[in-house]
């Protein structure tokens, strides 16, 4: 998966909670092989992006100007929730999304991002507000930065709000590495350790 490091770029609000998995992407659109992979962007929030028509939803804040070009997304609580559908996360970064900034997320809708490289950042609500308010009616002027080194990020006013992340994960997704990536990086601790074993325990390796 691809590094994340640091991150200025157009944020778009989308303050309304308990966003979950299936208003990200339908489940049909994940069934039956109709629809491949590098498609999900174009029905990322299909429910809210058109209308019954077939039209785009003037009112949809990523149908709206700059805000198409968004690759931060600003949330409200328990973003993500619902199923366990980790092509919601494949949807939000194909229709051009890097990082999300939430109050809170849905457990495996955040696991999924750290396994895919879209950054999940937990802040409280009143901060998430200032920023959009910052931002305004000059989205592409008011952008926001986000430094993954630091854990911070930086609102439009050039405030510096403070964000935290496992350590492990923070570590991976800046080396870009998923969790099969991050063992594969320890083959000789694990190659060590079975040498180890084999001679402290030979009859558990008996073939």
């Amino acid at each position: 998966m691809d590094k994340f490091t640091t991150l200025r770029a157009i944020a778009a609000p989308l303050m309304r909670d308990n966003v979950d998995t299936d208003i990200v992407i339908r489940i049909e659109r994940l069934m039956g092989g109709d629809t491949r992979r590098e498609e999900l962007g174009r029905y990322c929030f299909e429910s809210l992006r058109y209308l019954p028509d077939g039209a785009e939803n003037p009112d949809f804040v990523l149908n709206q100007g700059p805000y198409r070009r968004a690759q931060i997304l600003l949330a409200g609580d328990n973003f993500g929730c619902g199923s366990s559908r980790e092509g919601a996360v494949w949807a939000l970064m194909l229709m051009g999304i890097r990082c999300v900034i939430a109050p809170s997320f849905g457990d495996i809708f955040r696991n999924n991002c750290y396994q895919n490289g879209l950054l999940p950042v937990v802040m409280d609500r009143a901060e998430i507000e200032a920023i959009a308010a910052d931002v305004g009616n000059s989205p592409e002027q008011n952008q926001v930065s986000i430094d993954l080194q630091a854990q911070e990020v930086v609102a439009p006013d050039g405030k510096r709000v403070p964000f935290r992340l496992p350590a492990m994960r923070r570590e991976a997704m800046l080396a870009g590495l998923d969790e099969i990536g991050s063992t594969l990086g320890r083959e000789a601790e694990i190659a060590a350790f079975q040498a180890r074993d084999r001679k402290a325990r030979p009859w558990i390796h008996q073939a």
